[in-house]
C-alpha cells in the first residue's frame, strides 16, 4: 500500500537512490563484467481521474509515484542488444539491434524494451545502430495499474536516445513512446507516457490531447490519496478485454457520428463527435441516452446502423484481436466517457476552487468514477470493488473521505 502526499509525486532523493544504484551496478559487473556507463530512470504513475477515456480523446488526471523503472547501460561496439533483469522471473533476452522483431502474441517482457528501442529507431529513420548490454531493474507491482509495462517502454525510449545522442523534447518522446507501445499491440491512449515524461515533484497534472500538454493541478493541502493494490495482475496485452473496450468506444463513436449526420467514417473517437457537434458534454450524455440502447449491439445491427457489410466492418474497422467479437456494448461505453470527462473537469475545477469541503466534493466524484468503471465499463473485478467498500466504510467510521481506484 502506498501514500501519496496531496503535493503529489517526489523525486527519490539521491541517498534514498545510491543503495540501489551501487547495488545495481555491482549487478551489471557480474552479469556483463564490465561498468554500466549512465542509468536512465521513468516512475510508474497513478491516475486519480479520468479512467479509460485518453484514448477516446479526452482530459485525463494523473500524477507520478515513487515507484519505477531503473536502467544501467553500457553502449557496445557490436550491434547485438543484450537485456537482462534483476527480477529473476524475467529470462535474459539478446537479439540484433538492426533486427527488431515484436511478438504480439507474446507480451514477454522484453517487448516492452524492444517498443521504445524501435520506436526511437524509426523516428529518427534509422537502420544501423549501435548495441548496448541492459540491466533493468523495476519495483512498481507489475499488471497492478500502475504503469510498469508503459514506464519500460518510456525507459527504453530515452536510453535508445541517450545512446544515439540524439535529443527529443519530453512532449516529443513522451508521443514516440505512446506510439510505439502499440507494437506490442495495446491501443492505448498516450496518458502513461505522458505522466511518466512530464510529471514534476509537487503536483498532479491534467493531460490533455491533440496538441498534447500538461497542466499543474495544486491537490487540497492536507490530504492523503492511499494507493491500494488488490493484487489482482492484469497485463492488458496478455488478452483482448482493452483492445474490445477500444473498440467499442470506436463503433459508439461512429454509430453516435452516423445517427447526427456527422461523416462518420472518418470519426475514430469519441470526443471528435463532440467537438464537431460544437455541444457540452452534459448535451453529449443526452445524445447518448437519445442514439444508443443499452442492449449490447451485434455485429450485424452495427452494420446495418453504419449501412456497411459485415466484410468492410471486419476489414475496415474491427483490429485483428477484436475479429471474433460478436456484440458491443455501445451505449455503456459511450456514457462512462462522456461522464468520466466531465467529472476530470469538475476534479480540476474544485481543485482551483479549493472550497472547505474540497476533500469530500473530490472524494466523491472518485466514487463516481469508481462505479462508473464497474457498472458502465465493466473494467473492475471483484476483488478491488470489495476493497473500495472497505475503505469507504472505514473512511466514514472516521469522517474522511477516500476512494480506491
Amino acid at each position: 500500500m502506498l501514500r501519496v502526499p496531496s503535493e503529489g509525486f517526489r523525486k527519490p532523493s539521491s541517498s534514498f537512490q545510491r543503495p540501489r544504484l551501487l547495488k545495481l551496478k555491482e549487478m551489471f559487473n557480474s552479469k556483463f563484467g564490465s561498468t554500466p556507463k549512465f542509468y536512465v530512470r521513468a516512475p510508474g504513475r497513478v491516475n486519480i481521474i479520468g479512467e479509460h477515456i485518453d484514448y477516446c480523446g479526452y482530459s485525463v488526471l494523473p500524477m507520478a509515484v515513487e515507484q519505477d523503472m531503473l536502467i544501467a547501460v553500457e553502449p557496445v561496439k557490436t550491434h547485438t542488444l543484450q537485456l537482462a533483469n534483476t527480477n529473476p522471473l524475467y529470462p535474459d533476452f539478446s537479439t540484433s539491434a538492426n533486427n527488431i522483431c515484436i511478438d504480439k502474441t507474446k507480451p514477454l517482457w522484453h517487448n516492452y524494451f524492444l517498443c521504445g528501442f524501435k520506436g526511437i529507431q524509426e523516428h529518427f529513420g534509422l537502420s544501423k545502430l549501435t548495441g548496448m548490454n541492459c540491466l533493468v531493474d523495476g519495483n512498481i507491482p507489475p499488471g497492478s495499474g500502475l504503469s510498469s509495462s508503459s514506464a519500460l517502454v518510456c525507459c527504453a525510449g530515452l536510453v535508445t536516445l541517450t545512446v544515439l545522442g540524439m535529443s527529443l523534447s519530453k512532449v516529443e518522446l513522451a508521443e514516440i513512446c505512446a506510439k510505439s507501445e502499440r507494437y506490442i499491440g495495446t491501443e492505448g491512449g498516450g496518458m502513461d507516457q505522458s505522466i511518466s515524461f512530464l510529471a514534476e515533484e509537487g503536483t498532479a497534472k491534467l493531460i490533455e490531447f491533440s496538441p498534447l500538454r500538461a497542466t499543474d493541478v495544486k491537490l487540497p493541502s492536507g490530504a492523503v490519496f492511499v494507493i491500494a493494490n488488490s493484487c489482482v495482475e492484469m497485463n492488458k496485452a496478455a488478452t483482448s478485454h482493452f483492445n474490445i473496450r477500444v473498440m467499442e468506444c470506436r463503433l459508439a463513436a461512429k454509430v453516435l457520428a452516423k445517427h447526427k449526420g456527422l461523416q462518420w467514417d472518418k470519426v475514430l473517437r469519441l470526443e471528435e463527435v463532440q467537438t464537431q457537434l460544437g455541444i457540452s458534454l452534459e448535451e453529449m450524455l443526452l445524445v447518448t441516452e437519445d442514439a444508443l440502447h443499452a442492449e449490447p449491439y451485434s455485429r450485424e445491427e452495427i452494420c446495418r446502423c453504419l449501412g456497411i457489410s459485415l466484410e468492410e466492418l471486419c476489414t475496415q474497422i474491427l483490429s485483428p484481436n477484436t475479429q471474433d467479437e460478436l456484440t458491443f456494448k455501445l451505449y455503456q461505453r459511450a456514457k462512462h466517457v462522456y461522464s468520466e470527462a466531465a467529472r476530470v473537469l469538475q476534479f480540476k475545477q474544485v481543485c482551483e476552487e479549493a472550497p472547505d469541503n474540497a476533500v469530500q466534493l473530490l472524494g466523491e466524484l472518485m466514487n463516481q468514477s469508481h462505479r462508473s468503471c464497474r457498472d458502465m465499463y465493466e473494467c473492475s473485478c471483484p476483488e478491488l470493488d470489495q476493497l473500495v467498500d472497505i475503505c469507504r466504510m472505514l473512511t466514514l467510521d472516521d469522517h474522511l473521505s477516500c476512494d480506491v481506484q
